[in-house]
């Protein structure tokens, strides 16, 4: 006799409270792209307000580190004797605000692997919710210090951990939302332009603490924590972290693209019957997500993430100090203010914008992350030692090489961390584990990451030995880079060759 085994059915999943607010949002009539749409553009704020965060301590490090009795010439010719702030003042200051770099960059590189693994377990939207938030306090935080006096580098030390805890939420949860609205078709294309939010937010973050650093550099915190939170506040009410949470059913899907995993369908109850007709309760191979040493195993994953190792390292270096070595560095013999040095770095950002579009493109274009890659470093390395030499010269020449320097360098930065980490993450050798993209995105950017955290703080010790040291240790970095990725390319190319494909190519492979 059949006998029937009782399954208790998982409720379904809920809209954001926002939708159930304002339900013409998720009427019926809403297609596909418009939900596809609304989720780009909130993920785009999200990682744009977390990287506006991140630039104040950027912007006031001039200001931080001022000598006391220095004088310098500003861009209206007047002079300005800096002050700096204790404990950064001084001759070791530049060491104490590499430290400070090191403290957050490296917990955000801890917590990047942790928060990985982590969100396909718990729901993304609150999860981004609470990263930016506590994001946000901990921001505000240490903008605090400059209006309650505060001196002590273990309190900001302090701060900037916690800080980088809540920051490492940000990235996994972003791209894994964005997975599960998006196939693989124009992966490189869509993801490029996505992933500009990183150097849009540099730049918002850059003018809005940079306008208001006259006032105290408290306020260039305060601003970007507050902003940051408001963001926060419609990631909440309106990010839909799936399509099936507003009964949206990807029919057709590559089913390639289950980034957090499919966090919904992957963990479901398959219910089948049994040789019997008795119901069993089975479990989808794909809702077991992968081990971390074995996302560590998978073909390329190590490549890639120690080339982002080197990538991030120089990406972050100009991130955390550019706006110092403009202050630092005569631009047609002017030393130019706080602020036109801080508001002139977003060149590099706005060139970070168009590299990301282009590596994203190209790589679309000729079917290979590798050789777009490698392309972009062995490129990026005469741009900046012209940007070292010649930058000075003039500000049409400090502009135009800043620029083609963020392009070069944010290159590839932007396409590991996104195409490649959802490459990778999506691989035919793993289709039977589905939620994968979530732990190899952490896996890559956590060990950028590291290299992120390194940057900053060889730059502040090296920098007091001139800056054609930290220019030398900038080059070496992207060498290495491309030398990780030499096998890659290799096999790219002969798989060209072999398809048929790439024949201007087939002299370089012999």
């Amino acid at each position: 006799m059949m006998q029937l085994k009782t399954i208790t059915p998982s409720p379904p999943p809920q809209p954001p409270p926002g939708l159930r607010l304002f339900p013409a949002v998720a009427a019926a009539e809403r297609t596909l792209k418009f939900h596809q749409f609304l989720v780009l553009l909130l993920t785009f704020a999200a990682y744009a307000s977390f990287h506006a965060s991140r630039k104040p301590p950027s912007i006031v490090k001039a200001v931080l580190t001022s000598p006391v009795n220095q004088t310098l010439a500003s861009a209206d010719g007047s002079a300005r004797n800096g002050t700096g702030w204790a404990p950064f003042d001084g001759p070791h200051g530049p060491h104490r605000l590499g430290e400070l770099d090191l403290a957050f960059l490296l917990a955000y590189a801890i917590g990047m692997y942790f928060a990985g693994h982590f969100g396909d377990t718990v729901d993304l939207r609150i999860l981004l919710t609470v990263g930016m938030v506590g994001s946000g306090v901990f921001v505000i935080l240490f903008g605090l210090g400059y209006f309650l006096d505060l001196h002590s580098f273990g309190a900001f030390v302090l701060i900037q951990v916690f800080c980088g805890v809540f920051q490492s939420i940000g990235w996994p949860c972003v791209v894994s939302v964005v997975g599960n609205w998006f196939d693989k078709a124009k992966r490189g294309l869509i993801m490029g332009v996505w992933n500009s939010h990183t150097s849009v937010g540099n730049i918002i973050g850059s003018v809005i603490a940079s306008s208001v650093l006259g006032l105290g550099w408290g306020w260039s915190f305060l601003l970007p924590g507050f902003l940051i939170m408001l963001v926060a506040i419609f990631i909440f009410l309106f990010l839909v972290v799936h399509p099936q949470n507003i009964g949206i059913e990807m029919s057709g899907r590559d089913v390639e693209m289950s980034i957090e995993g499919v966090a919904l369908v992957a963990s479901e109850k398959v219910e089948s019957r049994d040789g019997d007709g008795d119901f069993i309760e089975t479990e989808d191979e794909g809702s077991v997500a992968i081990g971390f040493l074995d996302a560590w195993r998978l073909p390329n994953v190590a490549s890639f993430a120690f080339c982002l190792f080197f990538s991030k390292l120089v990406a972050y270096t100009f991130l955390y100090w550019l706006p110092f070595y403009i202050r630092e560095t005569a631009v047609a013999g002017v030393h130019l203010s706080h602020k036109t040095a801080g508001i002139l770095s977003t060149i590099f950002d706005v060139g970070g914008v168009f590299g990301g579009i282009s590596a994203g493109y190209i790589s679309d274009m000729i079917e290979a992350r590798g050789v777009t890659s490698v392309l972009f470093l062995l490129l990026s390395i005469p741009t900046l030692i012209s940007y070292r030499l010649y930058g000075s010269i003039s500000m049409f020449t400090n502009i135009t090489l800043m620029f083609a320097s963020g392009l070069l360098v944010n290159g590839p930065y932007s396409l590991i961390t996104t195409a490649v980490a959802a490459d990778l993450g999506t691989q035919s050798t793993i289709r039977g584990s589905s939620r994968a993209l979530a732990t190899v995105t952490a896996i890559i950017d956590g060990t950028g990451s590291v290299g992120a955290a390194l940057g900053p703080l060889l730059a502040g010790y090296i920098e007091t030995r001139g800056w054609n040291s930290v220019f030398l240790m900038l080059i070496i970095s992207i060498s290495i880079a491309g030398c990780l990725l030499i096998h890659v390319v290799k096999n790219e190319i002969k798989g060209k060759l072999n398809e048929g494909r790439w024949l201007w190519l087939s002299i370089i492979a012999w």
